[in-house]
């Protein structure tokens, strides 16, 4: 009999949409991979359609943009909010660019899936308007679900609980079609090495200092120039590592950089070693998103630099005020002070490590992965069964 094909179709519209995606593809393969087909998918290029192409790029100029003008984000969020979850899908995705719609659902028919499960709002609206519709579950790597998630899928998973039982509250959520689950971090996070002085030492960094990690998401648009400039010249031993993500404009400028002789600065673009960072920092700093999942997974404080949209401003709130990890300070003046007076006196913010270190068992993708099995073997019992 003919395996049940499950997509996992990656968008890239900003990096919290790939990395959750790439945690549970992993998991599931791990555990299931053997009992079902697995197709990953590099959804809006692998065709070679330049319509689907241009609506990614289109969605990624948008991150970009919200970005560096968070007053754009910030607006059309809360617009997204207001009018609820069919307006916006059919605004976005089908008045914006109806041949990239089109195109969408053919490419999704094409790869002829008995199951999606989608990070992103997009495939999973494809996907629910397929003449034979497959069973479509939905992760959402936010805070809340805004009105794109809240679009109909067969289940829909979320991490937080405040967001959970906010959910809740909509009448579509109360038939058991939305459950709680763990933050989709990246499975290489459990097997990172986390004693502090050992992962220093094997990344040639001093051991002993009080270590940043600034980030401001993958396409590094934010306040670390500025925030750079203003620690290098901390009086006090402080370790920097500033990744620009796709931002090689900013890694250029930031080369140009000299630190004082107690400043040991490391600057690097899109970098395989970010869990390393994390595992090897004391602090995190940078604008809110998905990146502050992983710096609470490892136990550090995060000093949130900003917000781009009303999602991220939901996200920091999260990480302030339910988990009580994190401060914001938003501007680059503010941050140094702040992470210049922890370096001094790194008791001061023990109250934040040990929120972070109290939230470290929410993290992982394994029940997620079962949930999805689950609602395979509930849909396709007659073509799988799950190992006694």
């Amino acid at each position: 009999m003919k395996k049940i094909r499950v997509l996992f179709p990656y968008v890239e519209a900003g990096f919290g949409h790939i990395m959750p995606m790439r945690a549970m593809e992993d998991a599931f393969r791990k555990k299931y991979g053997d009992r079902v087909e697995i197709v990953s998918s590099a959804f809006f290029t692998e065709s070679g359609d330049r319509r689907l192409a241009a609506y990614e790029r289109m969605m990624s100029r948008f991150v970009r943009t919200s970005n560096r003008i968070p007053l754009i984000g910030l607006f059309l969020t809360r617009l997204d909010y207001i009018i609820g979850a069919w307006f916006s899908s059919l605004f976005i995705i089908r008045i914006i660019s109806p041949r990239a719609y089109r195109r969408g659902v053919r490419h999704m028919r094409e790869l002829d899936c008995d199951a999606v499960f989608s990070t992103h709002w997009a495939p999973n609206y494809y996907a629910e308007h397929l003449e034979q519709k497959p069973l479509t579950v939905l992760y959402c790597p936010d805070a809340e679900l805004n009105s794109l998630f809240s679009y109909h899928s067969d289940l829909t998973l979320l991490s937080t609980q405040e967001g959970y039982e906010k959910a809740l509250r909509k009448k579509r959520f109360q038939n058991g079609n939305l459950k709680l689950v763990p933050h989709l971090i990246r499975n290489e996070a459990f097997q990172t090495q986390t004693d502090k002085r050992e992962i220093r030492q094997t990344l040639g960094l001093p051991q002993d200092r009080f270590t940043v990690l600034l980030c401001e998401g993958g396409y590094g648009i934010g306040r670390m120039k500025a925030l750079c400039r203003r620690l290098i010249r901390v009086p006090y031993p402080l370790t920097v590592l500033a990744v620009c993500g796709k931002n090689e404009k900013l890694l250029r400028y930031l080369k140009t950089l000299t630190p004082a002789e107690n400043v040991t600065f490391v600057s690097c673009g899109f970098t395989e070693k970010i869990l390393s960072y994390h595992a090897a920092s004391d602090v995190f700093c940078g604008k809110s998103g998905t990146i502050p999942a992983e710096a609470t997974f490892f136990g550090n404080p995060t000093i949130v630099t900003g917000c781009a949209s009303v999602i991220e401003e939901k996200i920091a709130r999260h990480y302030v005020k339910s988990v009580g990890c994190a401060v914001k300070a938003f501007s680059a003046r503010k941050a140094a002070k702040l992470l210049a007076l922890w370096a001094a006196e790194p008791s001061r913010m023990r109250p934040y490590q040990n929120a972070a270190q109290a939230y470290h068992n929410r993290f992982g993708s394994e029940e997620a992965a079962d949930l999805l099995w689950d609602a395979l073997t509930a849909r396709f019992g007659d073509r799988i069964t799950r190992d006694e």
